[in-house]
C-alpha cells in the first residue's frame, strides 16, 4: 500500500502557524529570560504575534479562491467562513492579552488600600492572577510570592496555545484533527480557570469542574468519532456526508453524531450541557472568564456549523428537530435562571447561556441567511461580553478584591459615571435594545429562523428576550438610580491599554447597532461557501 506524500500548505495555514510559533517561543522565553523582563517580552510577544496573525488571515482571505481550499491531505479547510472565524478569535485574543495583562495602576490601588489597612503591600504583580499558583491558598509562601511581585507570567504561551486550538477548531475538516484541535484549546483554560488572585479556592474548584465536566465531554465526543467511522468508514465530513447520503442512516451513525453533537454542545454551553458554566465563569480570573465567554463561543460554533452543513445535510430530519428542543431549553433556562442571580458574574453566565440559545436559532434556520445572521451574531457578541467582563474586573470593595456581588453596587453608575454608562451600553446590548448591536443581532437570526420555517422558535426567542431585559435593567436601575451605601465598592483606574480597548468594545457595540450593513456583507460573504 503506497501512503499519500503528506503536503503542507504553509501559506495557507501561516495564521495559525504564527499563533503556534509564538506560543512556543513564550515557553521559551519564560525557561531562559530572566524573571525581570519576562512580563514585558511576553506581552510584546502576545501581542505582536496576534497582529501578525491578523495581518496573515487577511493576506491569505485576499489570496483565496472563492471555493476555497483544503490543506494538509485534506484535513483543514481554508475558506471563507474559516478565516471570517478566525479572524473574530483573533481580535478577541487581542483585548484579552490587554485585560489579562492590566497589573500597574489597579495592583498598585490595590497594594494602597493594603497599606492603609497595615498590610504590605508589595511590588504590582498581574493583578488578577495568583502570584505562585502552587502555593497553598492563603500560605505564607503565597503571600511571600505577593510581597515580592511576582507574576504568572506564563499564562501568556497558555493563551496563546488556546487561541491556536480555537483557530483550527472551526477550520478542522475531519474529525480526528477537530478533536486534537478541541484538546489544545481546552487545556490552557483548565489551568488558567484556577489561577486567580482572590478567592483562591473557589477558583481552584472552577478548574477542576471544567476539567473533569470537560473530559467527559471529550471522551463522548472521541467515541462519537470511533462509532461515525465505523458507520461512514471515512473521519473527512465531506466523505462522511457522502457515505451517509448513500447508505442512508443507520443506527450507529446516529448514535456517534448524538455522542458528537454533546462534546460540540458542551463547549458553546448549550442546555443541558450548561452546568459548568456558572460555577467557572465565577471562579475564574475576570479576564480568563470574558476570554473564554466570547472566543471559546466563537471556535465552538464554527466547529458545529461545519459539522452541520458539510457532514450532516442527509441526516437534516434527524439533527433539526433536536436543535428545536436544545434551543428553547437553553434560551428558558438561562434567562430565567439568570433572573434570580445575586452575583453579577453569575448572572452574565446565565445571561451567556441564554445567548447560546438565541445564535442555535440562527443554526436551526438552515439556509443561506441564518448561516450570515450566526456568523454576525458571534461578532457581536464577542466584543460586547469582553468588555463588560473587562469593567466587571475594575470594580472592587475596600480591601482590593473583585466585587461582583449585585447588592453591593447601589449608586455605583453616580459614584463612576463613565463605567456604569459603558456597562449599560453593554447590558442594553445584551438585552438587544436598537441602536446597539444586539438588537441587530437578534433581529437577522430570528428573521432568518422564521424564513426558515422555524416561527414558534423566534416566538420563544423574543418572550426569552423580553424576561432578559428584566434583569440587565435591574444592574442598570441599582447603578445610577440607587443611592451609595458604605458597601458600594471602588472603580480602579486601568491602564490606557484598557481604557482603549474597552472603548473600542464599546465603539463596536454602538457602530454594529447604526451602520451595521458592512459586517453583515462580510458575513453574508463569508457564509457562501457551506451552503
Amino acid at each position: 500500500m503506497t501512503l499519500p506524500t503528506p503536503s503542507i500548505e504553509y501559506f495557507l495555514l501561516c495564521p495559525m502557524l504564527i499563533v503556534f510559533g509564538v506560543a512556543v517561543v513564550g515557553v521559551l522565553a519564560e525557561a531562559f529570560l530572566p524573571r525581570n523582563i519576562r512580563y514585558v517580552s511576553q506581552v510584546t510577544l502576545a501581542l505582536g504575534g496576534l497582529i501578525a496573525a491578523f495581518v496573515a488571515d487577511i493576506a491569505v482571505s485576499r489570496s483565496l479562491p472563492a471555493s476555497g481550499r483544503s490543506g494538509v491531505l485534506g484535513a483543514m479547510a481554508i475558506d471563507r467562513p474559516t478565516l471570517y472565524l478566525q479572524g473574530i478569535v483573533v481580535l478577541v485574543a487581542v483585548m484579552a492579552v490587554i485585560f489579562i495583562a492590566e497589573r500597574s495602576n489597579i495592583a498598585a490601588t490595590a497594594n494602597k488600600v493594603k497599606v492603609a489597612a497595615g498590610v504590605s503591600g508589595g511590588a504590582s504583580g498581574l493583578d488578577a492572577f495568583t502570584p505562585q499558583a502552587s502555593a497553598v491558598p492563603g500560605s505564607d509562601a503565597e503571600r511571600e510570592a505577593e510581597r515580592a511581585g511576582a507574576a504568572q507570567t506564563e499564562l501568556f504561551p497558555l493563551l496563546m496555545l488556546s487561541v491556536g486550538g480555537m483557530m483550527v477548531f472551526p477550520a478542522a475538516n475531519d474529525l480526528l484533527t477537530m478533536f486534537v484541535a478541541l484538546e489544545v484549546l481546552s487545556l490552557p483554560l483548565y489551568l488558567m480557570c484556577g489561577l486567580a488572585r482572590h478567592r483562591r479556592l473557589l477558583s481552584q474548584e472552577a478548574a477542576m469542574k471544567y476539567f473533569l465536566l470537560g473530559a467527559f465531554s471529550s471522551a463522548f465526543f472521541l467515541y462519537g468519532v470511533a462509532l461515525v467511522y465505523g458507520a461512514t468508514g471515512t473521519l473527512l465530513l465531506p466523505g462522511i456526508r457522502d457515505a451517509l447520503a448513500a447508505h442512508g442512516d443507520s443506527s450507529m451513525a446516529l448514535v456517534g453524531v448524538t455522542l458528537l453533537s454533546v462534546g460540540l454542545l458542551f463547549k458553546v454551553g448549550a442546555v443541558p450541557f450548561h452546568s459548568w458554566i456558572p460555577d467557572v465563569y465565577q471562579g475564574a480570573p475576570t479576564p480568563i472568564t470574558g476570554f473564554m465567554a466570547a472566543a471559546t463561543k466563537v471556535a465552538a460554533f464554527g466547529a458545529l456549523l461545519r459539522v452541520v452543513y458539510v457532514a450532516l445535510p442527509p441526516l437534516h430530519e434527524q439533527w433539526r428537530p433536536v436543535l428545536w428542543a436544545i434551543s428553547i431549553l437553553t434560551m428558558a433556562v438561562g434567562t430565567v435562571t439568570a433572573v434570580n442571580q445575586a452575583d453579577v458574574k453569575r448572572m452574565l453566565a446565565y445571561s451567556s447561556v441564554a445567548h447560546v440559545g438565541f445564535i442555535l436559532t440562527g443554526v436551526i434556520a438552515d439556509n443561506h441567511s441564518g448561516l450570515a445572521a450566526t456568523l454576525f451574531y458571534l461578532v457581536a457578541y464577542s466584543f460586547s461580553t469582553v468588555g463588560a467582563f473587562a469593567i466587571v474586573g475594575l470594580v472592587r470593595n475596600s480591601d482590593g478584591v473583585e466585587d461582583a456581588g449585585l447588592s453591593h453596587w447601589a449608586g455605583l453608575g453616580q459614584r463612576s459615571p463613565i463605567v456604569g454608562v459603558m456597562l449599560s451600553m453593554f447590558l442594553l446590548a445584551f438585552a438587544g435594545i436598537p441602536l446597539t448591536s444586539g438588537f441587530i443581532s437578534k433581529l437577522t437570526v430570528f428573521k432568518a429562523a422564521a424564513q426558515g420555517g422555524a416561527v414558534p422558535l423566534v416566538i420563544i426567542g423574543v418572550i426569552a428576550s423580553g424576561v432578559a431585559a428584566y434583569f440587565y435593567v435591574r444592574v442598570i436601575v441599582l447603578m445610577f438610580f440607587t443611592e451609595p451605601t458604605d458597601d458600594t465598592p471602588q472603580v480602579v483606574a486601568p491602564s490606557i491599554l484598557s481604557k482603549i480597548a474597552i472603548a473600542v468594545c464599546a465603539a463596536i457595540t454602538v457602530i454594529l447597532g447604526i451602520f451595521p450593513q458592512p459586517l453583515l456583507d462580510l458575513a453574508d460573504h463569508a457564509a457562501q461557501l457551506l451552503q
